[in-house]
């Protein structure tokens, strides 16, 4: 039931574990090799390691910047970068420790404030990871993108960039400077679940949904029925899902309206 699941977690998470196993100091890191998945078409990196503030703050700009969509995936995202660190800037603060930290900042310019999502919407994206000191204009992490999906992406490759240091109990960013060029190779990026011959439950459904953004997948072609099982409940046809496997193992239509959504 969980293969197909595993698979997927297996290649959009590589980067979590060779980072997390191991990697706990930008003297570990192997230099020849760039921890993002899928690679960016164009990036350039140095050799320096940038501290990231617990409470990164956001700053929109451009006609999308104020989308509820990018203020969402920034709120996700932020949770995912930081999960390992949960309380330690209080801990700090109860010892009188003052921090000093690279990057407090994410701006976000999104062009287009049109929010329309369907096959071939424009996914690219610039992201800039600097210091903000004298020698830059831009500051710090800078991402700016047409569409408020391109932000989506690059927000997802910034958390790739973001690393716990268990030394230090702190998020960094190795091989900084940081900049990324971005767009997919391809415009359909889909992953196909066949719940007709191999039911999953909704909850492990979701699960999947949410790792498809780790690789950067965009379609969700779900195979709900066949001739192996009828697990979709259809008002009119009430009989229909009779034919799954078992009274156990059906999507009623509240399921199936609420995996869509």
């Amino acid at each position: 039931m969980s293969t197909l699941f595993l698979i997927l977690f297996f290649f959009s998470h590589s980067l979590c574990v060779l980072q997390t196993q191991g990697l706990n100091s930008a003297d570990e890191v192997n230099d020849s090799l760039t921890y993002l998945w899928p690679l960016p078409s164009e990036f350039t990196s140095g050799n320096k390691t940038f501290s990231v503030h617990p409470q990164l703050s956001l700053v929109v700009g451009g006609n999308g910047g104020n989308s509820s969509i990018l203020r969402l995936g920034f709120d996700r995202y932020k949770a995912i970068i930081f999960k390992n660190s949960q309380g330690v800037s209080s801990f700090d603060r109860i010892r009188g420790r003052r921090l000093s930290y690279d990057v407090t900042k994410l701006k976000v310019v999104v062009h287009s404030d049109s929010e329309d999502l369907q096959l071939g919407v424009d996914e690219s994206y610039t992201l800039f990871v600097l210091k903000k000191d004298g020698q830059s204009i831009v500051g710090e992490a800078t991402i700016e993108a047409n569409t408020v999906y391109g932000a989506l992406r690059a927000l997802e490759t910034f958390s790739q960039l973001c690393t716990f240091d268990y030394g230090s109990k702190s998020v960094q960013v190795y091989r900084a400077p940081w900049y990324i060029r971005d767009s997919p190779r391809f415009a359909y990026r889909g992953l196909l679940l066949d719940t007709s011959r191999h039911y999953l439950p909704v909850d492990v459904i979701k699960q999947v949904i949410e790792s498809m953004s780790y690789a950067k997948l965009n379609v969700l072609h779900w195979h709900v029925v066949d001739r192996e099982s009828f697990p979709l409940e259809i008002p009119s046809y009430p009989k229909l899902w009779k034919g799954s496997y078992t009274k156990w193992e059906r999507y009623t239509v509240e399921d199936a309206i609420e995996i869509v959504r």
